[in-house]
């Protein structure tokens, strides 16, 4: 059976992260032989009242045609953003009505929150000790409403397991990709981003907020110089090789990037080996010491010590990991 998420809509929801579970899961098909094709989530939208209208922050109503109990079907509950909680954001309480909702939440069911919705989970006690974020303009005031959570105010997505809390807006994008990728790999994930028309993968350490994402105009960007790095990820590339590919200097071109990107080209770099090394781990037999040449690690204690930092096990566990849950699904 498809994986079920169940989307909460809340009354003063925002209309773009309510329909981003719906479109990138939505979009996600299997890849395997015999699999190919078919739809991996079912995704279902709820209110915590009886099915009826919800209001919205535009000037607009949706229809939900299902009430809460539909929670108790969920694999997975996500909870977008709302510019209506009342009393959960001004003294970090549910309501009745959220509560009785929330009850029906079978345990061992994975939640997710998009912007302000981690304040939902938190009213509901489950971020306590926990680490999350939420939108950078709310983080101090989550923080000080609750206190028991580790709150990181920096970053796009913090993934804990089975509770999983993202930043505002694009980045419930980039959580749902990054569920996508967890539950079904790379390849999947990148099909889902090449139909979405959005980035494959900005990693969930990515800060927030980049206070001049977008050059000024009569400035060039590093655009072609990411280009050319991602062609020959298997080569090594010198920070002045990415540098002359934009006729700067090495000075330059650094602060430049960090501005676009919001990290340094060498850790840019380092990200995007270890996605070609995930990828072909999955989906080839290629011995670690080949992987690790084909990714630009050169060795494979190179190679184990870079995806050890990145995800917490060893190159062989992870596609152990990865290759039993696709023969699972």
């Amino acid at each position: 059976m498809r994986h079920r998420v169940v989307v909460l809509a809340l009354d003063g929801l925002l209309p773009f992260e309510l329909g981003i579970p719906q479109r990138i899961f939505g979009l996600a098909r299997g890849s395997e032989p015999g699999d190919r094709g078919r739809k991996l989530y079912e995704v279902v939208t709820c209110s915590v009242r009886p099915p009826g209208p919800v209001a919205t922050d535009a000037d607009f109503t949706i229809t939900v045609e299902r009430g809460p109990e539909a929670l108790a079907t969920a694999d997975t509950v996500v909870i977008p953003s709302s510019y209506e909680l009342g009393p959960v954001y001004e003294e970090g309480r549910l309501t009745d009505a959220l509560a009785t909702a929330l009850a029906y939440i079978r345990p061992g069911t994975r939640l997710v929150s998009i912007c302000t919705g981690s304040y939902v989970l938190a009213a509901a006690g489950r971020l306590d000790g926990r680490p999350a974020t939420t939108h950078w303009s709310s983080a101090d005031h989550f923080q000080q409403l609750f206190p028991q959570v580790r709150v990181d105010p920096d970053v796009l997505f913090i993934d804990d397991g089975d509770v999983l809390t993202s930043a505002g807006v694009a980045a419930g994008i980039d959580l749902c990709l990054h569920i996508v990728r967890r539950d079904h790999g790379t390849a999947v994930a990148n099909d889902v981003a090449r139909r979405a028309v959005v980035p494959p993968h900005r990693d969930g350490g990515q800060a927030q907020y980049i206070r001049r994402p977008v050059p000024e105009a009569q400035f060039a960007t590093t655009t072609s110089a990411r280009a050319w790095a991602l062609g020959r990820l298997d080569r090594p590339i010198l920070l002045r090789d990415m540098a002359q590919q934009e006729s700067m200097s090495v000075r330059t071109f650094t602060r430049r990037f960090r501005e676009e990107v919001g990290i340094s080209p060498g850790q840019w770099l380092t990200r995007q080996r270890v996605e070609r090394a995930r990828g072909l781990l999955e989906a080839t037999d290629l011995s670690i010491d080949q992987v690790a040449r084909e990714a630009g690690f050169g060795t494979a204690t190179s190679l184990r010590q870079h995806i050890q930092a990145a995800l917490g096990v060893s190159p062989t566990m992870y596609r152990r990991t990865f290759r039993a849950g696709a023969g699972g699904r």
